[in-house]
């Protein structure tokens, strides 16, 4: 039955995250809101929601900015992992899809691999080696749809996916220990309400003309799903692993690009063609080898 609980946990949290890429997309496409206001104010918004759940258990939320040293470790996670992740992101999408941008993001393994080859000062296994080539490929298919004449995409898109994979690696390695210290809800949703006061004052929000956008009822009702659906798959993503294996969370959440791309294509009218869903097919597969061929590593240097 737990298990049960975490497989679908991780469900529900994949698909609420693949949701929110297309919304980022309309919201961008369709209005005249910019990227930073948005990010603050959603940002903001789940930040307080993840703290209140987590007050309303009677638990402490405010203990870590009485240590200098873990309060330091928070902000430069929510400058670097949060704010860069959700910028990036967000760029990422502004200049290519929500599509292309999601799996962009499945690059970040591949970061890790190189990072800890050079901290280590070893070269990757043949299994990464492998699922690092089949993930290369299949990111070439998406990107060209298997003419290298034709690239489908910018090449400020393609350098933007690259920041995106390389800031959700970070995002994924930096706050280990922050979060074996403090908990990871805790550092969450501190991380969502400092990158979001780094978006106020990059839009300068408090004079903002984007404020008169909020009059339209619907567009408030969208950054507040967006706001909640990304609060609810961190949740969820990470509770799951309670439950639930590394491999299993990393092949689960395979669903949130296939979310992203079914919305995107009956709500957005995004068109792929042929070698491009067999370029996805390609990643999802061998970023979720990877993870297996990283487990089994891992287990095997426990040993």
């Amino acid at each position: 039955m737990e298990r049960l609980k975490g497989i679908a946990m991780i469900i529900f949290g994949s698909m609420f995250w693949g949701a929110t890429g297309p919304m980022m997309e309309w919201m961008l496409d369709e209005t005249a809101m910019t990227a930073d206001f948005m990010l603050a104010i959603r940002l903001i918004i789940a930040g307080i929601f993840i703290l209140s759940i987590i007050a309303l258990q009677k638990k402490s939320i405010f203990s870590i900015w009485k240590s200098k040293y873990w309060s330091t470790q928070l902000i430069i996670f929510s400058i670097v992992g949060m704010a860069g992740l959700q910028y990036t992101f967000v760029k990422s999408i502004e200049v290519s899809n929500a599509i292309i941008a999601t799996l962009l993001q499945f690059l970040a393994p591949i970061f890790i691999i190189v990072y800890t080859s050079i901290i280590f000062k070893a070269l990757p296994a043949r299994s990464q080696v492998i699922g690092i080539a089949g993930t290369l490929f299949g990111l070439f298919l998406l990107l060209t749809n298997g003419s290298v004449s034709s690239l489908l995409v910018s090449g400020e898109a393609l350098i933007w996916g690259l920041f995106l994979g390389f800031t959700y690696a970070f995002y994924t390695l930096y706050p280990a220990r922050l979060m074996a210290e403090v908990g990871v809800i805790v550092i969450i949703g501190w991380g969502m309400i400092v990158s979001g006061l780094i978006f106020t004052v990059k839009a300068k929000l408090w004079k903002s003309d984007e404020w008169v956008l909020l009059l339209d009822p619907n567009l408030v009702l969208l950054i507040i799903a967006m706001s909640i659906f990304g609060s609810l798959a961190y949740i969820l993503f990470l509770t799951s692993l309670k439950y639930i294996t590394p491999v299993e969370t990393s092949i689960l959440s395979s669903l949130e690009p296939l979310t992203t791309m079914a919305i995107s294509v009956v709500w957005l009218g995004s068109i792929l063609y042929k070698w491009q869903y067999f370029g996805i097919l390609l990643m999802l597969l061998f970023i979720t080898y990877l993870s297996i061929a990283g487990t089994k590593k891992s287990n095997s240097t426990n040993v």
